[in-house]
């Protein structure tokens, strides 16, 4: 038995065309289909909606009130599944919300959002930034950008770039103790410490082969790596900083890396969707930008 809203559309092109192999061309459908729509509508409606004859087919009064009715709802319905072709970029609408670690979102995803906002004024953008994983389906998050595993392989993702991390520390820092010869020796020099509120433990420091230390001699323990990046600006400690937030500092020579031979393997950068299907234009054309600027 077919759905009703089926059943509506065959019998209001058969209407339409006045014939039922018409409509069944202009549908797609064999005749017969057409045939069984039309009675299995007689007889959910318990009315003739058309006379008919071994050489024409003819509407009846009911048929033709019915079908004056059903195009409308037809329409309607149809209207719900149409997309919009006609929009340019500069007239997409809606909302965006994306999700990224603090940091990373504050100095990466806001800049590269500028000019895809400036462009497309009626977009309108929630913002969510936090080192915490995201709970991205209860939240609706549209696109995500994380910093190492992705443990859902539900998610669209796609590897933006690497994320290196350096430990530095200023040159008045280095001057007043030294440099670190050894990754134990770190014990020994005042150091910054991240806590990570989803484990409620302190990150420990990444090194080559997997070696994981938590220096003993930590200073300063903070939650937000902005604030860990203006402790170790500040000459108080010396920490492991991303790349993103860490080489500009070491360009400019207001900090200085060291132990580099003994740097981990980069981490991947991802931007990400949580649910697979059909992505509004106002996503895809946001997901992608974000994605050339980040690679980048």
């Amino acid at each position: 038995m077919l759905n009703r809203l089926e059943m509506m559309r065959i019998f209001c092109t058969a209407a339409e065309t006045g014939s039922f192999k018409a409509a069944a061309v202009k549908l797609g459908i064999s005749p017969q289909a057409v045939t069984r729509a039309v009675q299995e509508l007689e007889q959910l409606q318990g009315e003739m909606l058309f006379h008919r004859n071994t050489r024409r087919v003819q509407i009846t009064a009911f048929g033709e009130t019915l079908a004056a009715r059903g195009r409308d709802t037809v329409r309607q319905l149809d209207g719900l599944f149409e997309r919009d072709t006609g929009k340019t970029d500069a007239e997409l609408s809606g909302l965006v919300r994306i999700t990224a670690p603090s940091a990373l979102g504050r100095r990466l995803v806001v800049p590269a959002l500028t000019h895809v906002a400036k462009a497309n004024p009626h977009i309108s953008f929630d913002l969510r930034f936090n080192d915490q994983l995201a709970d991205v389906v209860n939240e609706k998050i549209d696109i995500g950008v994380r910093i190492g595993f992705l443990r859902d392989n539900r998610f669209v993702a796609r590897l933006a770039a690497k994320v290196h991390f350096r430990i530095a520390a200023t040159p008045g820092f280095i001057r007043k103790y030294g440099i670190p010869k050894s990754i134990e020796q770190l014990n020994d020099f005042p150091t910054s410490a991240l806590f990570d509120r989803d484990t409620g433990r302190l990150w420990p420091w990444s090194f080559v082969g997997d070696q994981l230390l938590l220096p003993t001699g930590h200073r300063f323990v903070c939650d937000d790596g902005e604030a860990e990046l203006s402790l170790v600006q500040a000459g108080l400690a010396c920490g492991q900083l991303p790349s993103f937030m860490a080489d500009q500092q070491i360009a400019a020579g207001k900090l200085l890396p060291v132990l580099q031979e003994f740097a981990p393997e980069p981490w991947d950068l991802y931007i990400y969707r949580p649910q697979r299907g059909p992505v509004p234009a106002r996503v895809r054309l946001v997901y992608d930008h974000l994605a050339d600027v980040l690679s980048a």
